[in-house]
């Protein structure tokens, strides 16, 4: 890979590209358009912007990801959990569909897109990890019932705002007198109308003798039907004229930047909850990317994706649009569709973009409640209460972490959610380190293995005892392992010659070295011989540099077999 590749890596899969692939992706991009319109106009409304700025988010971004991107099938977009990020961030700060709102929505990508290329140059994909699964799955599962309870008021046609489920509910009874019958009737219509389509219309089509990957894709159709079919009523029936509220208006020309309700003191403001979206835009985007090119046998650079995203969301600010990330329905919808590489992307984009500029008064009847419901029973896949049960089975503090992340994002903030989920993580993380288990271990019979005397029938020494710790050993742990051997030394009168195993030991602190220099010089007044055995090459070079080697009272081995040879054979001789 050329050093340009590696920065623009479209160049790669361009080399190859053929003309048979050019009609496959263009079939498919053509496709994905019809499908991702009106869910892309769904999430902007679900952020709190006009339909229209999810046509524009799905066109620069789209273009910029799959230049600047390594998956050859993410498809990036307006998706549902950054959408009600963006809104519940930017909804302290104006009211939605003011310009103040949409400058604000605007900022946050922009942020985003600066936090995601920062990140990228100081190679901080690793920041991921610190989102552990137990988190991300009470997030989202979290993030896709306040979704749908904050779509409920669509259904209604009621208004409720709300950053968790308490406010959203107490906002909606308070406006309950003004619920729309009409509305509610489309609604429950739509709802039956979506779901018996998921069920019979790809039976339906397979028995019309189409082909199976095409009556797949053609069964994820049904929402477009029921878009479709709904719009038409509307605009026959004149069903606007009863209460239902309707798209309305969608402007067909490109986006214009407002940024003057925009000052310093907001932008400010704004960064931990744009940091947020960047953080979890990332790692569900790179989620996704990695699933697929696992399946697809190709690789993924975490920090080229970093570059990817950022320049989508740089790009998503400057097309007037809001937040955007890589999203596994959208992506799904591509791969369904037979999308070969990422040009998919960009015939996406130009296809959202002909229908921004020619065709967009046809969504002019299209009802907000439709929308609503589409985009509730698409998110409502993404709860997932079986992951709890089958966390607490495995470990109960991961199935707490989980708990606490979705009780905390569910009734407090999203950005409260996360940060719990964070921390305790993390807490749970260094109470393990900090508690790490330690045996005492002997030779299995006829073997050069040694294993947990409490666990297997072994053979040991009484002057000679063998400890081995299996963890890192740094500030948090140190000294448990210093505590732990003077015990067991207390308990063993007949000991001379004591080896620390140090088989699953990467790493040592100064503090742990300390630590070691303490335990030797104890054991030396006791007249105890402190050995170390099996120390790994990076291990080796730390305490090389160090004094600990000159004043270790024993030897350094290479295995714990030659060092109980060794030292049987000295016992032997004496």
């Amino acid at each position: 890979m050329t050093r340009l590749e590696k920065y623009l890596p479209a160049l790669i899969w361009l080399k190859s590209y053929s003309k048979a692939d050019m009609r496959t992706d263009t079939v498919a991009s053509l496709i994905a358009t019809i499908l991702l319109i009106p869910q892309s106009m769904g999430y902007a409304l679900l952020a709190g912007l006009p339909a229209v700025v999810g046509l524009y988010a799905g066109i620069v971004p789209s273009i910029l990801y799959s230049l600047f991107g390594t998956s050859r099938t993410l498809a990036v977009g307006p998706v549902a959990i950054t959408s009600m990020m963006t809104a519940t961030v930017a909804m302290p700060f104006a009211l939605p569909g003011s310009e103040n709102y949409a400058a604000i929505a605007i900022m946050l990508a922009f942020l985003s897109g600066v936090f995601l290329v920062l990140m990228s140059l100081l190679k901080m994909g690793f920041l991921s990890n610190l989102l552990s699964h137990p988190v991300i799955s009470g997030f989202i599962s979290a993030s896709a019932i306040l979704i749908a309870v904050g779509q409920f008021k669509h259904f209604i046609g009621v208004e409720a705002t709300g950053n968790n489920l308490i406010e959203q509910a107490q906002s909606m009874m308070l406006d309950i007198e003004s619920i729309s019958l009409p509305t509610a009737i489309l609604s429950v219509l739509s709802i039956a109308a979506i779901l018996l389509l998921k069920r019979y219309l790809t039976p339906a089509l397979i028995r019309c003798r189409l082909p199976l990957h095409l009556a797949e894709l053609f069964g994820k159709a049904g929402p477009v039907l029921v878009v479709i079919v709904s719009t038409a009523c509307v605009a026959f029936f004149s069903l606007d004229q009863m209460g239902i509220s309707i798209v309305g208006h969608v402007a067909s020309h490109l986006p214009t930047i407002d940024m003057t309700g925009m000052n310093l003191d907001t932008m400010i403001a704004l960064l931990p909850g744009a940091f947020l979206i960047s953080v979890v835009g990332f790692v569900g985007s790179v989620s996704v990317a990695q699933s697929f090119a696992a399946k697809r046998k190709e690789d993924i650079n975490p920090n080229q994706e970093l570059v990817g995203l950022g320049l989508a969301n740089l790009g998503a600010a400057l097309s007037a649009s809001f937040p955007v990330t890589g999203g596994f329905s959208r992506s799904v919808v591509n791969v369904s569709a037979g999308a070969k590489t990422p040009m998919t992307g960009i015939l996406t984009a130009l296809f959202m973009l002909l229908t921004l500029l020619f065709f967009t008064p046809l969504f002019y009847y299209l009802p907000k409640a439709v929308l609503a419901v589409s985009i509730t029973i698409s998110i409502l896949q993404l709860v997932d209460f079986n992951d709890f049960l089958r966390l607490y089975r495995f470990s109960k503090k991961e199935a707490f972490a989980l708990l606490a992340t979705f009780l905390a994002v569910l009734l407090v903030s999203m950005e409260t959610g996360i940060i719990l989920g964070v921390t305790l993580s993390l807490l749970f993380f260094l109470w393990h380190t900090s508690h790490p288990h330690i045996a005492v271990v002997g030779r299995l019979p006829g073997t050069q293995n040694f294993r947990n005397v409490k666990r297997f029938d072994v053979e040991t020494d009484p002057q000679i005892i063998t400890v081995r710790i299996d963890e890192n050993l740094f500030f948090a742990n140190a000294r448990v392992l210093e505590d732990y051997i003077l015990s067991l030394v207390s308990q063993h009168k007949d000991i001379e010659h004591l080896i620390l195993m140090c088989t699953a030991i990467n790493m040592i602190d100064a503090s742990a070295l300390d630590s070691l220099e303490t335990i030797d010089e104890r054991l030396q007044s006791a007249g105890i011989t402190l050995h170390l055995s099996e120390i790994k090459g990076p291990v080796m070079d730390k305490l090389i540099k160090s004094s600990f080697m000159e004043q270790l009272s024993g030897s350094i081995f290479l295995t714990q077999h030659q060092a109980m040879e060794t030292l049987s054979r000295q016992q032997s001789s004496e």
